[in-house]
């Protein structure tokens, strides 16, 4: 078994991905993929005039602040435009895809978090009416059945609250949580980015290599979207799967690719 998740990023490529999955699969391997739209979520926003707000929290994490209105448009985003994209792509190579979010089934499910508190010039601050939540648990029941008739679950949040809610969580722990409750043997991150870079800039910096029980001190090094990336690979590990790799999206045969272990292997 194989999670797969890809970033939506602004300058994250698709295609190559899906050309790579479609060959995979017809070799016979069991794969669950996940998708971001952030970036398709940034360009709905500015042009319906609700430009994002990015929130930063006492732990240094950065996420979107998610209101009623910002959930509508994210949903625009994320369950229509960009999981259908992905959806018809494979379609189109006769790969039968199945698109859902994470609300669909409870397949993310999770607390909301209805109060936040951020750091905003300096000072601490309770942002109320927030619809976002941690993915705390999965319905592996009906992604193994989708798996077991022959389909391709493509994923994407939002996810449900145990009040049943739609609320936005983030997709690199929603598939570690994935991996762990398919046991799946592998999870591969992709991004805009090669792995964890020592130097923001400099794509010859990666680290090439973590051992799992030293994922904490590589913490210092990874910036933005990073950070989670490396917090679900510790979900991920914890919850039995073999090792997680981070890689660039944006590569010939990007899985392949990772799996051969181009980009940051943990394990």
């Amino acid at each position: 078994m194989l999670i797969v998740k890809i970033g939506g990023g602004s300058g994250t490529q698709i295609d190559p991905t899906v050309a790579d999955l479609t060959e995979i699969l017809r070799a016979g391997r069991r794969v669950v993929l996940v998708h971001g739209a952030s970036g398709e979520t940034n360009v709905l926003a500015e042009k319906l005039g609700k430009p994002p707000r990015f929130v930063t929290s006492v732990s240094g994490i950065q996420s979107r602040y998610t209101d009623r209105e910002t959930l509508e448009i994210f949903e625009m985003a994320y369950c229509g435009k960009g999981n259908k994209a992905i959806v018809e792509a494979f379609q189109r190579r006769r790969i039968n895809a199945v698109g859902l979010s994470g609300l669909d089934g409870r397949i993310f499910e999770g607390k909301r978090k209805d109060a936040i508190t951020i750091l905003e010039g300096g000072k601490r601050k309770v942002l109320r009416g927030d619809y976002t939540g941690k993915v705390e648990r999965v319905n592996a029941g009906l992604v193994t059945l989708l798996l077991d008739h022959g389909y391709l679950p493509v994923l994407c949040p939002p996810g449900a609250s145990y009040e049943g809610e739609a609320v936005n969580v983030d997709g690199d722990t929603a598939a570690a949580e994935l991996a762990a409750g398919l046991k799946a043997e592998e999870l591969v991150l992709l991004s805009n980015v090669p792995g964890l870079l020592r130097q923001l800039d400099d794509p010859n910096s990666l680290v090439d290599k973590i051992p799992a029980r030293a994922i904490d001190d590589f913490m210092p090094l990874a910036h933005g979207r990073m950070k989670r990336k490396l917090m679900a690979a510790v979900i991920a590990l914890r919850g039995g799967v073999r090792r997680v790799i981070l890689a660039s999206a944006n590569v010939e045969q990007p899985v392949t690719s990772a799996l051969s272990g181009h980009g940051t292997v943990i394990q």
